[in-house]
């Protein structure tokens, strides 16, 4: 961990984690006595407290390092935004996609109903992963046989969701590296299949079954993709934590979830289209550095996560001052050993938080894996 960041990292961290259990035991108590009697008032208590948490982290890209993203979108799309139930199926270009999404529909007004397909093990991130679990993310372990009735059971609780939800797709599978690159572009040549140069091959599966039992309740599909100006370092969450700033563009297209083919193979290849397109698009970005084809809408950066992460600081310190002063926990070797421990505590977690989004330690599906999946001799897909 960069000592740069150090002075943000543990103080945050202590912040993130002490609020974040507390959300953690108020979601668990709703879980248990209210979600029972009512889902839809549970789901509504969660919003509100799930979104306390993830504006600390919403926080940090507006405030901390004043990331600038810039949506690239047409007026009626822009309008809709956070007023519907949609799917969204992105790229996944870099460490931190998912968290320009959660600015994204922060902006919308859906924070606290913005979901994700992700891979099994983020739901025991602590705090994090348990927030996300409580409101309903779906967690997958990459293997079709398992995740099929996870994905199906899943997008079928959402069917009476009260409020409009966003439910992000990854549809690559994994985060963006030249080295997934090149193994992707190997397999699309043995395969006979376009060549990408900008994406990776997506697997389609997930997508067919989120359609099929999304069609009639979700009206639209966001196909969204982001880029990094070549004048900017990739955004990632250690850079974050130091305050250094970057630039991430995001082009959305809004396409009716009707309009989109009833037979399955139809609308694999639907989505396999829609990456091609999203490829020439990340090359003319490359060429020009913009989405200029598209409006530029104003998003700014509301004063709300500010808000929330000083009330949360003040009422951290508040409650660790008269901690510390009933406990006199610091005026003893064994007391100052203790929060030494406890510090050390925050710091591993954060570093577990921080390595956990890095894109190299993201793994590609295995070759034999997408393989198996075929639906005829020529086009793969998971």
């Amino acid at each position: 961990m960069a000592i740069a960041a150090a002075a943000v990292i543990v103080p945050m961290g202590i912040i993130f984690f002490i609020s974040g259990l507390f959300i953690n035991l108020i979601q668990a108590a709703c879980f248990v006595f209210i979600r029972p009697f009512s889902k839809n008032i549970y789901r509504r208590i969660n919003r509100i407290f799930a979104e306390l948490l993830w504006l600390e982290l919403v926080w940090l890209v507006d405030w901390r390092a004043g990331v600038e993203i810039k949506l690239y979108t047409d007026p009626e799309t822009f309008r809709l935004m956070g007023k519907e139930h949609a799917l969204l199926i992105a790229n996944h270009r870099s460490d931190i996609d998912w968290l320009v999404g959660w600015v994204l529909a922060q902006r919308s007004g859906c924070l606290g109903s913005a979901l994700a397909v992700m891979k099994k093990s983020s739901k025991f991130l602590p705090v994090l992963g348990w927030s996300m679990w409580f409101s309903e993310y779906l967690f997958l372990e990459r293997s079709w046989a398992k995740d099929e009735n996870t994905i199906k059971s899943g997008l079928q609780r959402l069917r009476d969701y009260p409020q409009p939800f966003w439910l992000a797709l990854f549809v690559e599978g994994t985060r963006f590296t030249h080295a997934k690159l090149l193994a992707a572009q190997e397999y699309a040549a043995s395969a006979g299949l376009p060549v990408p140069k900008n994406v990776l091959i997506p697997r389609t599966k997930g997508f067919v079954a989120a359609v099929s039992h999304m069609r009639s309740f979700v009206p639209a599909i966001y196909d969204v993709t982001f880029a990094i100006p070549k004048s900017s370092p990739a955004p990632t969450m250690l850079r974050i934590f130091k305050g250094q700033s970057s630039v991430v563009h995001v082009h959305i297209k809004r396409h009716e979830m009707k309009d989109l083919p009833e037979n399955d193979e139809a609308t694999a290849q639907w989505c396999r289209d829609i990456f091609l397109a999203k490829d020439k698009l990340l090359d003319k970005h490359i060429a020009e550095d913009t989405f200029g084809e598209q409006q530029l809408q104003i998003v700014g950066r509301p004063v709300k996560s500010f808000v929330v992460i000083a009330s949360w600081a003040c009422i951290v310190l508040f409650g660790a001052i008269k901690f510390l002063h009933s406990t006199a926990l610091l005026s003893s070797w064994k007391g100052v050993a203790i929060s030494a421990a406890l510090l050390a505590v925050v710091t591993l977690l954060m570093q577990i938080l921080i390595r956990s989004s890095q894109s190299e330690r993201s793994t590609p599906a295995k070759p034999s894996i997408v393989n198996q999946h075929s639906t005829n001799g020529q086009q793969k897909q998971h």
